[in-house]
This record gives structure tokens, C-alpha cells and sequence, in this order.
């Protein structure tokens, strides 16, 4: 694409996004507030209101922090508060038309693209919050994303559409680009770092795939239209994409097959999309409405515990340690619970047993998503109480009386 048509489409963005912005802030503190969006089972009524223009996200390596990127002169990042989600400090201003973020993996610094001639990345001390160099890119970077270990950043941009590869000891690219027909936009790493997505803000919508090795394209996917950026779950299992597009939402990619296996509605023009370190959310840029949506993301159920020997007649509990999204259930499937006790769809073993005796049974786990966590052969050791020995008591009282 010329750099004119680019411009005009950029410019035509800002303006519609602007005008639209304008009108829907007092709706979007509104459901900042009352956690109020309608959408698919998946994303939370967490939303979080940030300024016009937000572009990035990304999330601290310790996930403490989401850092949003705004493309509004002089640009400048918010920081959000994940244990609270709530917007905290003062913006850090970082230059011009800020669109892209990611954090190194030892969390001290910060890459941010600007979507400017030259498109220069700013480095960023994330102890002091301080610009303390850049990265030297032809023009509009965007996307930017780090190698597990660090050693490598890989920044999409375009004219000449491509990805650069950048040592970050020295901040200096290595090469020329790895080039790409289309339009790259975001990037992201596997977490063994072999592989580089790269997605594409076009209207056949598809996917990129980098060789790290050798930093040549190897695969191609289409996925949907008008991709923005993507993000890849810690476990490597799935990669999760912005449509920039109204309405929005996020395609859920198998990376396994390539196939998409879920579309989660989200808001309108979608941005940024970053994961928390654990698998458990992701952050979402919904411009149309200046908010950051959270998702649940559904994680396999996990299942663990080892109950204790029981008593008759004495209290018994013991909860599973159960994990996973949605919160499973737990159920019995296999053998017999001790007499008096009974479980509980969350993992709690309770009640009061009524018969000694060993009793065997196996626990399963269950959410929709993934394999069932199962616990075979599950043993729980009734014994028999003892009677209290009030008679022997009574007699020492009686003694020598």
C-alpha cells in the first residue's frame, strides 16, 4: 500500500473513531462502573475506561500491570492495576502516535512502536519510567513482540511491509526485514520461541507464520477479517486475535490445527490484546468505546487432594484443590462415599461418618473445556470410635471413698 492511501485510511480511522469516541464516553464510564457488557460466556463484566485513541496493551511479566498505548499526540501509556483493574498514576508519556507495547521478559523494559515516519521504537526503563533509547525502524511500526530469552525482538511494520528482527543488548535491527505481503500488524512468540504470528490488517485476514531459526515464512492461515493483534497463551495451545471490525471480536485459534474453534463478541474496532502470565485473562483494547474488556479465558479442570482417615461419629471434611475456567464440577463417578458423608459440586467432602470400614471411589472434574480431571481410586479409612471411658473415670473418682 502507497503511503498516501495509508494515510488517508489512517486519517479517515482517527476521525471516525474520534467523532464516535465523543459520543460514547459518558456511556462507557457508565459501564465502567456498573460492569455492564452483554456478551459471550467468556468475558467478564470487567471494563475498564481509558482515554481516546487507545491502541496497545501489554502485561508485566510479574502480572501486576496492563500498560495501554495511545495513539494521541504526544501519546502516552495508562497503567491499570490488574488486582484492581482500575487505571493508577499518571499517563507516562512516550512520544507520538503510540500504538504498540511489550515488556522484555525480565520486566525492565518496555518496547513501544509508533505508527510515524520514521518509526522509531522507544526503549523504556520500566523502574523509572523513563525513555532511555530507541530502536531505528524505516516507518509505522506496530506490533512488537520478545523471544523467551530475551535476546531478540521481532517489530512488524510496513513500507515495505515486514517484520524486523532486533538484538536488544545493542537495540540495533539485525538485517533487513523478513518480508510479508499485506499489511502486518500484531506479533507474538511461542513460548518455546520457535515461531513468530504474525497477523494482518487486511480483508482476507490471515495469518503469517515465522520460522525464528531461520526468520523465513513458513505457513500462511486465514483466520477472518481485518486481524490486529495477537496473542498466544502461555501453554502454547491456542492464540487469541482482534478483528478490527464492528462488530468485534476475538477468534480463539488452535494452533495445533490452525482452526479456529471459538469467536467471543466484544465490543467494536478492537485493538491490542494481551495475556495475563498465567493463562487466566486477556486484556482487550475496544476503541469504539475507550474501555479495556476482560476475558476469562477457559482453562482444562485440574483436580487434586488426598482426604484423610474419618472417624464414626466425629465431624469430616476435606476440599479438593480444584482449578480451572469455568469453575468446574465435581462429582463422584466411580465406587461409594462412606456413609454420612457427602460431596459437594465445588470439592468439599463433609459430613459425618457413620460406619467404619475402607471405602474406595473416584472423583472426577468437569467444565466443558478440555479433559476432565480425574482422581481414581480414591480411599478413605473409617475406624471406629472408641467409647469414652467414663466408667474408669468414675471409679478413680470413687476411689478410697
Amino acid at each position: 500500500m502507497d503511503t498516501l492511501n495509508r494515510k488517508a485510511l489512517s486519517q479517515s480511522r482517527s476521525r471516525t473513531t474520534a467523532a464516535f469516541g465523543a459520543a460514547v464516553l459518558a456511556l462507557a464510564m457508565t459501564l465502567g462502573n456498573a460492569g455492564g457488557i452483554a456478551a459471550a460466556d467468556t468475558v467478564l463484566d470487567t471494563t475498564i475506561p481509558v482515554a481516546a485513541q487507545a491502541r496497545g496493551v501489554a502485561i508485566s511479566p510479574d502480572g501486576s500491570r496492563a500498560y495501554v498505548a495511545h495513539e494521541t499526540y504526544p501519546g502516552a501509556l495508562l497503567v491499570i492495576d490488574t488486582a484492581t483493574n482500575a487505571v493508577i498514576g499518571n499517563p507516562i508519556e512516550v512520544g507520538s502516535r503510540s500504538v504498540g507495547m511489550a515488556f522484555t521478559p525480565d520486566g525492565t523494559r518496555a518496547y513501544v512502536t509508533h505508527d510515524t515516519i520514521p518509526g522509531n521504537v522507544s526503549v523504556i526503563d520500566t523502574a523509572t519510567n523513563a525513555k532511555v533509547g530507541e530502536v531505528a525502524i524505516p516507518t509505522y511500526s506496530n506490533g512488537v513482540a520478545f523471544t523467551p530469552d530475551g535476546t531478540r525482538a521481532y517489530i512488524t511494520a510496513v513500507e515495505p511491509a515486514g517484520v524486523w528482527v532486533v538484538d536488544t543488548a545493542t537495540s540495533t535491527v539485525i538485517g533487513g526485514p523478513i518480508r510479508i505481503d499485506g499489511w502486518p500488524s500484531g506479533v507474538a512468540i511461542t513460548p518455546d520461541g520457535s515461531r513468530a504470528y504474525v497477523s494482518h490488517e487486511t480483508n482476507s485476514g490471515y495469518i503469517s507464520v515465522i520460522d525464528t531459526a531461520s526468520n523465513t515464512v513458513v505457513e500462511e492461515f486465514t483466520v477472518g477479517v481485518r486481524l490486529r493483534s495477537v496473542a498466544i497463551t502461555p501453554d502454547g495451545s491456542r492464540a487469541y486475535v482482534t478483528h478490527d471490525t464492528s462488530p468485534g471480536k476475538v477468534s480463539v485459534i488452535d494452533l495445533a490445527t490452525k482452526a479456529v474453534i471459538e469467536e467471543i463478541p466484544v465490543g467494536a474496532y478492537l485493538r491490542g490484546i494481551a495475556i495475563t502470565p498465567d493463562g487466566g485473562h486477556a486484556y482487550v483494547v475496544d476503541s469504539s468505546r475507550q474501555l479495556v474488556s476482560v476475558i476469562a479465558i477457559d482453562k482444562a479442570p485440574t483436580l487434586d487432594g488426598t482426604p484423610p482417615t474419618g472417624a464414626v461419629n466425629t465431624p469430616y471434611t476435606h476440599t479438593f484443590t480444584v482449578t480451572g475456567q469455568p469453575a468446574p464440577t465435581v462429582t463422584v463417578t466411580d465406587g461409594t462415599l462412606p456413609d454420612g458423608l457427602e460431596l459437594s459440586a465445588a470439592g468439599v467432602l463433609s459430613g459425618t461418618p457413620t460406619t467404619a470400614g475402607s471405602f474406595t471411589f473416584s472423583v472426577t472434574a468437569s467444565n466443558g473445556f478440555g479433559t476432565p480431571a480425574v482422581l481414581a481410586d480414591v480411599t478413605i479409612e473409617v475406624t471406629q470410635t472408641p467409647p469414652p471411658a467414663t466408667g474408669l473415670l468414675g471409679s478413680l473418682e470413687n476411689f478410697g471413698s
